[in-house]
């Protein structure tokens, strides 16, 4: 044994850890849509849900990923703690598959071309090359993904050959024959040591694979390794648990922590189970044979499924108990506390559902600015101090939803990827601004409105009828701008573009009305003041709700997102039949009701 190949070990170890985070992270960059709709559609069906967590852990290679991901689904309301139970027992099944995938280690493909490419030394390359290929040549969709998914698999079998060729040196140099026979004969030194690894590694398939490549050499039998694999499961949850709790709401901390109760009933029951067996002399043909990377894999995924069985009855008990270790929080006053819980760190490697989060908190700040206009518009009939007190209040809950968005989206934005996510943080960049400004204008109108109400400011019946005609048609625009962000619908978007148009000719019109109102004396100055400032808020308003149909088709059509400025100006030239159609119908209806005050007049 020499220093070169204990670097040898460590460099295969640092490659089979890479390629492993590697092909992970490419699988739940493919998967974070399907996987955030699959994480919804889970009942308090507890088979389905322990169904839903194999599958998805077994999907994306990470116990740790599904957990914390199921963490961040309880703390945002979208599933309850007693429908993640089922989950998280899956997840701790659902991770033995990487296991099972490392041995094929153990295939013999002497006298077969076709076990031969079944084989690591001939795998890991071929994954390389595929990997290459996808990312360098291939242009299809999520030829990055697949690509990416393919170069870690093709990583991890490369460091695993690595190692398991650097360890069969260092254990024929006998350096670690003690510590193998205390293994053996000490099954808390094994568990120990699962434990320390699992924990500094952070992932127990890691662990388990170091495990396999280790068995290659020959001298481990099951007698030294199935504490380790137990030792493995606990530190592997309590790493979970740590990330769990990291600025977690408590209902979310108790994912982690019943994630713990469950692998310490794991091991008591394997502990127990093994002992009785070996007793008894079931385990004879096992315990002192010398084990292989099949034989850890099968140890690991039978002491899951089994236990998952005899301790999914208990897991009701382990809710109970993590409700009486971490207790609830005082009631938060802000309303929407829960609302902003959803933009929660947890989801940072998920972009998919990270967004869903975003998407609600932005469509509760168009809603809440758009309560709020109706409401300011309202005080200039009737001036209310309550009302205008729940504008302030609302606007500052508006406020407060733009920095948590904005700062959400920087945090997120390093682990955006795809060109889907891409056009999402585009749009979500652009309307959080929106949303905000529609608020600052409510605010305005309100001020407006109390201004008026001081100053015992009388606006003329013209005037106030006026202020009625522009203000059913702004919230007009305003429904259309709420379904084009909540369904991300064109055709809604494609109505809000001509309406905007005629505000801006409803603004140019009132505007000259009050010149004439002050000049024959129907007006007072000051009053015209107020109503110019009203003027100008409706017509910012009208030019935000375009902004946001823009944004909301660039996100449909990409390809328009370049061209957007000229997309806008050829509608106003005329450019566009339906444009051109629901202009001149608009136009007429309100103008007609405006020609009509006049008469009255």
């Amino acid at each position: 044994m020499s220093v070169f190949d204990v670097i040898s070990l460590f460099g295969g170890l640092a490659m089979f850890l890479y390629g492993m985070r590697l092909m992970g992270d490419g699988l739940k960059d493919g998967s974070t849509g399907t996987l955030k709709k699959a994480m919804e559609l889970v009942t308090n069906n507890p088979l389905k849900a322990f169904l839903l967590g194999m599958v998805v852990t077994a999907v994306i290679q990470s116990s740790t990923a599904t957990i914390v991901i199921t963490s961040g689904l309880v703390a945002a309301g979208i599933l309850t703690l007693h429908q993640s139970l089922g989950i998280i027992i899956g997840a701790n099944v659902g991770t033995t598959v990487t296991g099972q995938i490392i041995r094929l280690l153990d295939v013999d493909a002497s006298g077969s071309a076709v076990l031969r490419f079944l084989q690591p030394s001939t795998l890991a390359p071929l994954a390389l090359i595929i990997g290459i290929v996808c990312i360098m040549f291939l242009k299809f969709s999520n030829s990055k993904v697949v690509g990416t998914i393919a170069i870690g698999f093709g990583i991890l079998f490369s460091g695993l050959l690595n190692m398991t060729s650097s360890v069969s040196v260092l254990t024929k140099s006998g350096v670690f024959d003690p510590y193998f026979n205390s293994l053996s004969g000490n099954p808390v030194i094994g568990y120990l040591t699962g434990f320390v690894v699992a924990f500094i590694l952070q992932s127990s398939s890691a662990t388990v694979g170091i495990l396999q490549a280790f068995s290659m050499s020959g001298v481990l039998s099951f007698k030294a390794i199935y504490s380790v694999i137990l030792g493995i499961y606990l530190g592997d949850c309590l790493t979970t648990f740590l990330v769990c709790s990291i600025g977690a709401k408590p209902e979310a901390k108790r994912v982690g922590f019943v994630n713990v109760i469950y692998n310490l009933g794991e091991t008591v029951v394997v502990f127990v189970c093994v002992t009785i067996a070996h007793r008894l002399g079931l385990l004879n043909r096992i315990w002192d044979v010398t084990i292989n990377p099949g034989g850890i894999a099968n140890s690991n995924t039978i002491f899951n499924f089994c236990c998952s069985f005899i301790l999914m009855p208990f897991i009701g008990l382990a809710e109970k108990l993590s409700r009486k270790v971490i207790k609830d929080e005082p009631v938060k006053e802000n309303p929407y506390a829960d609302l902003l819980d959803e933009l929660n760190p947890i989801f940072f490697r998920s972009p998919a559902i990270a967004f869903r989060g975003c998407y609600n908190v932005l469509l509760t700040m168009l809603r809440l600015s758009e309560e709020n206009i109706r409401r300011a518009l309202s005080l200039l009939k009737k001036y209310d101090a309550e009302e205008a007190r729940k504008v302030e209040e609302t606007e500052n809950y508006i406020d407060l939803m733009t920095d948590s968005v904005s700062k959400y989206l920087l945090a997120i934005s390093p682990n955006i990827k795809t060109d889907l996510h891409v056009s999402i943080m585009d749009q979500y960049y652009k309307v959080v601004t929106e949303f905000e400004r529609l608020g600052d204008h409510a605010t305005n109108i309100a001020e407006t409105a109390e201004r008026v109400n001081k100053k015992e400011i009388v606006f003329s019946k013209e005037a106030m009828e006026e202020i009625d005609i522009i203000s059913e048609l702004i919230i007009k625009i305003l429904g259309y701008t709420e379904q084009t962000f909540k369904k991300r619908d064109v055709e809604a978007a494609k109505h809000i573009e001509p309406l905007e148009e005629v505000i801006d000719d409803l603004v140019n019109a009132m505007k000259d009305h009050h010149i004439d109102r002050i000049k024959d004396g129907r007006c007072s100055m000051e009053a015209g003041a107020e109503f110019l400032n009203l003027l100008s808020d409706i017509e910012r308003i009208s030019d935000i709700c375009s902004n946001v149909g823009v944004a909301t088709v660039s996100r449909v059509y990409p390809e328009l997102a370049e061209q957007a400025h000229d997309y806008i100006t050829s509608l106003h030239q005329g450019g566009d039949e339906a444009f051109n159609r629901e202009y001149k119908a608009a136009h007429e209806e309100y103008f007609a009701k405006l020609d009509r005050i006049g008469n009255d007049e």
